[in-house]
């Protein structure tokens, strides 16, 4: 397959390199020092898994440099997407497929609108990947996985295409019909993580090991399930019992993306997660107190250091 990685971060960065590594033809959008890394390194991939090295890569900060692919892999922080979605335009022809590797759940409703709803699959990845130097990825623990689907629920040639070029390059891949609510399902989790271990600023196991910080985390992610319910999305009621049961089973030093970057005095994801939550919450009546004091409180850091 022909792809472009729109946005070469810990996510993007890692699946493209292990896509090139199986032999597609991927070129890499990014900007800065890690532009700047890839164009006279490469890109590196350092993982459990096994590390890649790829010396020489198409890299550009202008996917109109770029010839028209099969397949857009869309990895921009969430604040980039209306900017992000008119670059690629260029990129697009009929058939193309853009699968947003974003957290949230209304980067789709960003990019239908952008690009119109034919382009959009919608997609699910699980990994804990970060650029630990400019050009270097840092891959923790063995979980890679990418889920995908059309909204639609079916199974076109483009989805098998894709599936098919994960497979061959060991990449763990999962086709979904239902990708909506597979997204939504990640949501639960991904709100709950990130909000306590940015407001507790520590990994995932103290907070699922102390009676009052592990119920916050339940409410937290029990607002998000029944707001989803309220939108029609069929997750169970009681479907946070089972995340919280999940997150037992994660290592204890688990932490979010979103607390690497309060760590680091980056700008945060927080409007489109709990604030996301809050914001639907309001237009649905369903109250979210827990994750409305997520969102005041990192308001403060929302922009990143000063």
């Amino acid at each position: 397959m022909r792809i472009a990685v729109m946005g070469t971060g810990g996510v993007g960065g890692y699946f493209g390199a292990r896509l090139a590594r199986g032999g597609h033809d991927v070129a890499f959008v990014a900007r800065g020092k890690q532009l700047a890394a890839l164009r006279t390194d490469g890109l590196r991939v350092e993982s459990p898994l096994g590390d890649v090295h790829l010396p020489e890569v198409v890299a550009t900060d202008d996917p109109s440099e770029l010839n028209p692919v099969d397949l857009v892999l869309f990895g921009v922080k969430l604040w980039d997407t209306h900017e992000a979605a008119e670059q690629i335009r260029p990129l697009l022809r009929e058939e193309t497929a853009v699968v947003s590797l974003q957290n949230g759940v209304v980067k789709d409703d960003i990019l239908r609108q952008a690009l119109g709803p034919l382009h959009v699959l919608g997609g699910v990845c699980y990994i804990a990947a970060t650029i630990d130097r400019p050009g270097v990825i840092r891959h923790s623990g063995t979980m890679q996985k990418l889920t995908f689907g059309e909204y639609d629920g079916s199974r076109s040639p483009r989805v098998e295409q894709f599936r098919a070029a994960c497979a061959d390059s060991g990449i763990d891949v999962e086709v979904n019909d239902r990708i909506e609510q597979a997204i939504w399902e990640k949501f639960v989790f991904l709100v709950g993580l990130s909000g306590t271990t940015c407001l507790a600023r520590t990994p995932i196991g103290p907070i699922r090991d102390h009676a009052e910080s592990r119920a916050f985390l339940h409410d937290v992610m029990d607002e998000v399930v029944q707001v989803a319910r309220a939108q029609g999305v069929p997750l169970p009621k009681n479907y946070a019992d089972n995340r919280l049961t999940f997150i037992d089973s994660v290592p204890d030093t688990m932490t979010s993306s979103m607390h690497h970057d309060l760590e680091r005095g980056n700008r945060l994801e927080i409007r489109w997660l709990s604030g996301d939550v809050v914001d639907r919450g309001h237009a649905l009546g369903i109250p979210t107190p827990a994750n409305h004091a997520i969102a005041s409180l990192l308001a403060v850091h929302a922009d990143g250091r000063r």
